[in-house]
């Protein structure tokens, strides 16, 4: 569904220009940033967005025949080959980058730990120096993949409504528990927290099979009343108390969030949809995954390594970081997908990928003959 890929693209270019903020404009969440850009602040949520779209994308299907899918092993494998190599890729690149130019951590280069814990996909359950701090979602994505299973059983068996309690309630007990405040959330174990988000999406995706009646409701305008009361509290309580309650705030959002994706999904609004499918919006993405895991290391580094050389601190950095590092990073997440990325979602297995690459050179060879 292009359009969902439209959308996929803006999130990670969103992120993008959220990790050139943070690291311009000391004092997050209360930056040092001019209150202008302040729109900036809120990669969590995109984040969020795209926990969303994927229990949403990868509910289709399922949703489509009774809510089964393949096997459990099958599932996992297919998600393994699709994410694991350009997020190993990623990884070594992260790896020099954070070795060699700039730390990623406020604890310093990473170490032997940081290449067994990231390797394995474990930073949501262990705690290492980090080698790109925009992996910490890929952990948590990792272990709702190993949940999926079990909500498609739930929605199966039994409801929406179900599902819904069994992953929300168990978080919402937990928040109250804080006697009020917003718990504190640590490094680790956000996988439970951010569970009913990508339980969102999948209910969500209930929507595209459902009958023509309810797929010619105003999914859209939904999203728009449900993000109001969201958005409405973030303006008057400002974007500092936002960022200090994302606990409750990332529960809020995502049905919204869900009803968005819905309204796309279904051709509504046309607008947007039209938008979303426009040839440079479709081709971001495409390859939004690759923008999403080799973007920090460039930000970093022209921020850190590259701007105090040219201009001073403060907003001469930013917009030398858009400048330079935007395009820069577009043009190097493109040409990454190219070889890490888009085979795998091409081929399913190393024979198809390398009887491709043989093909391909034999063609060359005779064209050269």
């Amino acid at each position: 569904m292009h359009g969902l890929d439209g959308l996929r693209g803006l999130a990670a270019l969103y992120v993008v220009l959220f990790h050139c903020w943070l690291y311009t404009f000391p004092g997050y969440p209360n930056s040092s940033a001019p209150p202008w850009l302040d729109g900036l602040m809120y990669g969590r949520l995109a984040v969020v967005f795209f926990l969303v779209l994927s229990g949403f994308s990868l509910a289709i299907s399922p949703a489509r025949h009774g809510w089964r899918s393949v096997g459990v092993a099958q599932f996992l494998r297919r998600r393994a080959w699709r994410i694991l190599p350009p997020y190993w890729a990623a990884l070594a690149m992260s790896l020099i980058f954070s070795t060699l130019l700039v730390p990623a951590s406020h604890n310093g280069p990473p170490s032997g730990a940081s290449i067994l814990v990231y390797g394995l996909v474990a930073q949501d359950m262990f705690t290492a120096p980090t080698p790109n701090g925009a992996f910490w979602s890929i952990g948590v994505e990792a272990e709702l993949y190993l949940l999926f299973p079990l909500l498609l059983f739930l929605r199966r068996r039994l409801s929406s409504v179900a599902l819904v309690a069994c992953v929300t309630l168990p978080v919402i007990a937990r928040g109250l528990m804080a006697a009020g405040a917003s718990p504190v959330e640590g490094d680790n174990w956000l996988a439970p927290h951010l569970a009913p988000v990508f339980a969102a999406g999948v209910i969500g995706a209930g929507i595209v099979i459902a009958s023509d009646r309810i797929q010619r409701l105003p999914w859209g305008w939904f999203a728009v009343l449900a993000a109001l009361p969201v958005l409405s509290l973030g303006i008057i309580q400002g974007s500092a108390w936002m960022v200090n309650h994302y606990f409750w705030v990332d529960l809020a959002i995502a049905p919204a969030m869900s009803m968005l994706l819905a309204a796309v999904a279904t051709g509504r609004p046309a607008l947007l949809v039209r938008l979303l499918t426009t040839r440079p919006i479709r081709s971001l993405g495409s390859f939004s995954y690759s923008l999403y895991l080799i973007h920090l290391p460039i930000v970093m580094v022209v921020i850190r390594r590259v701007a105090p050389h040219f201009v001073s601190p403060g907003l001469p950095t930013f917009w030398l970081t858009l400048i330079v590092a935007l395009p820069l990073t577009v043009f190097m997440a493109w040409l990454f997908s190219r070889i890490f990325e888009i085979p795998f979602k091409r081929n399913r297995s190393w024979k198809s990928i390398i009887n491709l690459g043989r093909s391909r050179w034999i063609g060359t060879s005779a064209r050269a003959r």
